[in-house]
């Protein structure tokens, strides 16, 4: 069995378990989502350009299915965006911003939260805008929506678009802010942002929008691994062990290889590790609690575990079996590591589940990219 094949039984059985819940009263698809994916859907005629965003770290899994289904609109009017970079391997980025360019998408990477590359984005969006003037130029107005899945930062993007577009412009006036939120789900209306002036560009926030079935349980298990399905349709610890094997089966956790032979700082050092990086930084310190799993002496001290667990280990990850044998090592060394009280070993793992996917989800523990290019498109 090959790695590939290993991630694949564990995704299904994660997948699984989130196609099981469809039809149920626990399912993604709701009445509310029915009715924002017809709103999108009528919009999406009246647009310049459809911004089809994607989380970078599945490329390929965050397609919005409501896009592929009108996919007979232009190409050159659709763009795809792979955002939350700073949370996936930029290097395997660059390889797929070549891939969607192959099939005549233009695409381009990027950080909400980051104000330069926002600034970039923009220019990038407005190139796009020129070109479309050029052929077009009786176009004073132009409109861009933001179409993807629940989570997938839309409503954080078109703030950091409005904000930067705004000042760029010197314009006054009141800021407009969509929601937003960690949960999938929070945005329940579209939004209309000006984001440029001269030609007046903007940006309409949707709800994020999934089908109402999902067949690809791989896909399944991605989407839930990367928050844009609420956990309780699975359960904290599937997703937590899932993560544990992508992890292992990956070349992430051989980054950390230094922290083993490195004393490691202790709580209230100002010497801490910089977020979504690794690299060392000197910060101003802050009182640590113990049992906060955010603070950066803790973090070096998961990698440094988890590094440990699977160097350490002896058996074949590519047997079912042994992988989890594995990951119930990491369960036990990471409850040490997180200070948890003693109490009912479900209770434990339960806490240490939410910890991890939280230090997955923000980027502390790694940069993953979880789809692979298509092997006929990468070697043309």
């Amino acid at each position: 069995m090959t790695n590939q094949e290993s991630l694949l039984l564990m995704a299904k059985r994660v997948g699984n378990t989130v196609r099981k819940m469809a039809g149920t009263d626990k399912s993604w698809y709701t009445p509310f989502m029915a009715a924002a994916s017809d709103a999108v859907s009528r919009r999406i005629p009246d647009v310049d350009f459809v911004l089809d965003l994607r989380d970078a770290r599945i490329p390929l899994s965050s397609e919005c299915e409501l896009l592929r289904r009108l996919s007979s609109s232009p190409s050159s009017r659709r763009i795809v965006v792979l955002n939350k970079l700073d949370l996936a391997s930029r290097s395997l980025v660059k390889g797929w911003i070549r891939y969607f360019e192959r099939q005549n998408f233009p695409a381009f990477s990027v950080n909400s939260h980051n104000k330069d590359n926002i600034q970039e984005f923009l220019g990038f969006l407005q190139v796009q805008v020129r070109a479309l003037k050029k052929a077009e130029p009786e176009r004073h107005t132009i409109t861009m929506i933001l179409v993807g899945i629940p989570n997938v930062g839309k409503s954080a993007l078109a703030n950091s678009l409005h904000q930067i577009g705004r000042i760029s412009a010197a314009e006054k006036g009141k800021l407009k802010h969509a929601v937003v939120s960690p949960l999938p789900g929070e945005t329940k209306a579209i939004c209309s942002l000006k984001v440029a002036s001269h030609p007046s560009i903007y940006i309409l926030d949707t709800p994020g929008i999934l089908p109402q079935q999902m067949i690809d349980l791989e896909v399944c298990a991605k989407l839930a691994l990367t928050g844009a399905l609420r956990n309780s349709l699975v359960g904290e610890k599937a997703l937590a062990e899932y993560f544990l094997c992508v992890l292992n089966m990956s070349y992430e956790y051989q980054k950390w290889e230094k922290l083993s032979t490195h004393e490691l700082p202790v709580s209230g050092k100002d010497d801490n590790v910089a977020p979504n990086t690794g690299s060392l930084k000197n910060r101003s310190s802050r009182p640590e609690a113990a049992t906060d799993h955010t603070q950066d002496s803790v973090v070096l001290s998961v990698r440094k575990s988890l590094f440990e667990a699977v160097s350490s280990f002896r058996g074949n990850l590519q047997d079912e079996e042994e992988m989890l044998r594995l990951i119930e090592a990491e369960f036990v060394v990471l409850r040490k590591v997180f200070n948890l009280p003693t109490e009912s070993e479900e209770d434990s793992d339960h806490k240490v589940a939410v910890k991890l996917l939280n230090l997955f989800r923000t980027g502390r523990i790694g940069h993953y990219i979880l789809d692979s290019i298509p092997v006929n498109i990468e070697n043309n």
